[in-house]
């Protein structure tokens, strides 16, 4: 029997653990999306204890507490610090084979060296314990990312941000880069109209301009674009259930975002027709500064109303969509490439059933441009664990080249997540050595190991060049 999460955790042959320990391990991370607030980074918070770095927006956690019948008071209400940690604690042993499980007791032993399982036995000791070192210089925000060797940071930002916390970090730090995604999601939701126009308005104020028609719109969302370039940003990113690309005319555009803004009712055709065109915008913005784009697809948010009405959005309350995805993608894609004005693009799915799907499509538009042109992202949301982890892997596997994966991310809120990295690193490793033992691949190992390397590394540093 092997002792649980020790130093060959996830490694199931010699080989894995060669490439793992000699190759993969010590590489720095780049982690290029994630949700980590900007502020807290810039000026370094310092926490003042587990619980607040730990649980604070953890919408994995607080799912796992609801479904062990946990109080709402416990997860997202007013009961103190440690009786919410409490709670997790004992939510903890019920978590088995969730890879939550596993995050756990990895954060626990990476950041503060506890080997101890985490249960309601446990729960004051670790608590103190880790509460404690958080105190320290060592456990600031800025800290705990040096602990995991992260080398950059992007976080997503809508695009009003003033950016003002990355230049304060840019001018501060040499050893960490901070770096902002272009977030215009909000810019282009005509699925609520009042909204759209409070976003508009706020978009005014910024750019101190009055926005009068569509071509004044796009000239306030070109404006921030280049802002953003400005201030070190290179990649844009998208929250969609899918890609929109209906037919529409310039014209049909402008008397669309002439209704939106007259607050009139728009079609379901017309609520399409202008979402389509504002992806096509943003691309082509996209390819014009040469950044990466990157579309995260398939998820259906919002299913709870009532408790959507209580905490709002990002609370927990979302699941894998069964969105189709495949003609409208390649036509988006097509659109793009035929105008020679496709960037590098990043595409994410939810669903597992489309891992064949998208894998295929990314083989569509890699015109030998750039190394991995189109990628077909990792394992994302539900999906970033053991098993979506290998499934994503395999199906790039077979249909296209998983040596050129810009490698893993965490898409998370919180500064203990990095384990993740790690966590995708030895089911990598894990499959190359399988594959050589078994004799299915050379057992050539300095190969073999730059591949890891790359995929850990390298890929997302020449990919991104932040």
């Amino acid at each position: 029997m092997k002792p649980f999460l020790d130093e060959n955790f996830l490694l199931q042959t010699k080989t894995a653990q060669k490439l793992y320990h000699e190759f993969a391990k010590s590489m720095p991370i780049i982690d290029y999306h994630n949700h980590l607030i900007p502020e807290q980074i810039a000026n370094n918070v310092q926490y003042s204890n587990i619980s607040q770095v730990w649980l604070y927006g953890d919408h994995y956690k607080w799912r796992a507490m609801r479904a062990n019948g946990v109080d709402e008071r416990y997860i997202t209400g007013n009961a103190t610090d440690y009786e919410k940690f409490e709670k997790w604690a004992q939510t903890v042993p019920y978590t088995l084979r969730n890879p939550l499980y596993h995050w756990t007791h990895l954060e626990l032993q990476r950041y503060f060296d506890v080997n101890e399982i985490l249960s309601g036995k446990t729960a004051q000791k670790i608590y103190d314990n880790c509460s404690s070192k958080l105190q320290t210089s060592e456990y600031s925000v800025r800290g705990l990312l040096a602990k995991m060797n992260v080398e950059a940071v992007c976080t997503t930002d809508d695009p009003l941000d003033s950016l003002n916390f990355h230049q304060q970090l840019a001018a501060e730090s040499k050893n960490l880069k901070m770096l902002p995604a272009f977030r215009p999601d909000k810019a282009m939701n005509s699925d609520d109209i009042d909204g759209l126009n409070e976003y508009i308005n706020k978009l005014e104020v910024v750019v101190n301009k009055t926005i009068g028609n569509f071509q004044d719109y796009l000239d306030a969302l070109k404006s921030r674009h280049d802002y953003f370039a400005a201030h070190g940003c290179s990649v844009s990113d998208h929250g969609l259930e899918q890609i929109y690309a209906e037919d529409y005319t310039d014209a049909e555009i402008t008397s669309i975002f002439e209704k939106i803004r007259n607050k009139k009712g728009i079609s379901y055709q017309e609520n399409l027709k202008f979402k389509s065109a504002m992806l096509v915008y943003f691309a082509e913005w996209d390819h014009e500064k040469g950044w990466v784009q990157q579309y995260h697809l398939g998820a259906l948010r919002n299913n709870n109303t009532r408790m959507l009405s209580q905490l709002g959005p990002d609370t927990g309350w979302d699941s894998i969509g069964d969105f189709s995805q495949a003609r409208m993608l390649s036509k988006f894609l097509n659109r793009l490439d035929t105008q020679d004005k496709l960037a590098k693009t990043i595409i994410y799915n939810l669903n597992p059933a489309d891992n064949e799907l998208i894998a295929t499509m990314i083989g569509n538009f890699n015109d030998g441009s750039v190394a991995g042109k189109v990628q077909f992202g990792s394992a994302w949301w539900f999906l970033d664990q053991k098993d979506g982890m290998i499934k994503q892997l395999n199906a790039l596997s077979n249909m296209g080249l998983l040596s050129r994966l810009v490698g893993m991310l965490t898409d998370s809120r919180s500064f203990l997540s990095f384990p993740r990295h790690e966590y995708f690193r030895r089911i990598v490793c894990n499959l190359f050595g399988d594959d050589v033992e078994n004799g299915e691949l050379p057992n050539d190992l300095e190969w073999i190991g730059k591949i890891v390397q790359d995929i850990s590394y390298f890929n997302a540093k020449n990919y991104f060049k932040f």
